[in-house]
């Protein structure tokens, strides 16, 4: 199993309706998603983000799957440039010690396919996570 994990922070200014649309934006795309066996996407306590959102999924072809779905690619579309800081991580009690570096591949592979994306992650401000591209977190 993968939790797949993101928080973040929006930039200072947006109106709670562009926040609340989102985030709904989030919730709708994470239900269309077939790999993405559970799903949260709300408010993030006890850190330094006002928002997260954590999938689990099955195996890594799940997870490859739902980095590169359509609805997935749209939401980093039009949701990324509304970030002030963002973070991504994964959970997992797979025992393969070479997880990491397979999870890292599908993000580099993502980018390399998906250069307008790349571009929004890269110039994020505050950016931490899997294989980010001009980026280590």
């Amino acid at each position: 199993m993968i939790y797949h994990g993101i928080r973040f922070s929006i930039k200072p200014g947006l109106s709670q309706e562009d926040v609340d649309a989102g985030l709904e934006r989030m919730r709708q795309a994470s239900t269309k998603i077939t790999a993405i066996k559970s799903w949260v996407v709300g408010r993030d306590f006890g850190g330094e983000y006002q928002f997260g959102a954590v999938s689990q999924l099955e195996s890594l072809e799940d997870y490859e799957e739902m980095m590169n779905h359509p609805e997935h690619n749209e939401i980093d579309r039009s949701g990324l440039p509304l970030i002030d800081k963002f973070a991504s991580f994964d959970i997992t009690d797979d025992p393969d010690p070479e997880l990491g570096a397979k999870i890292a591949a599908i993000h580099q592979r993502r980018f390399a396919n998906t250069p307008d994306i790349a571009d929004l992650v890269a110039n994020l401000d505050d950016y931490s996570g899997s294989a980010a591209p001009g980026k280590h977190g």
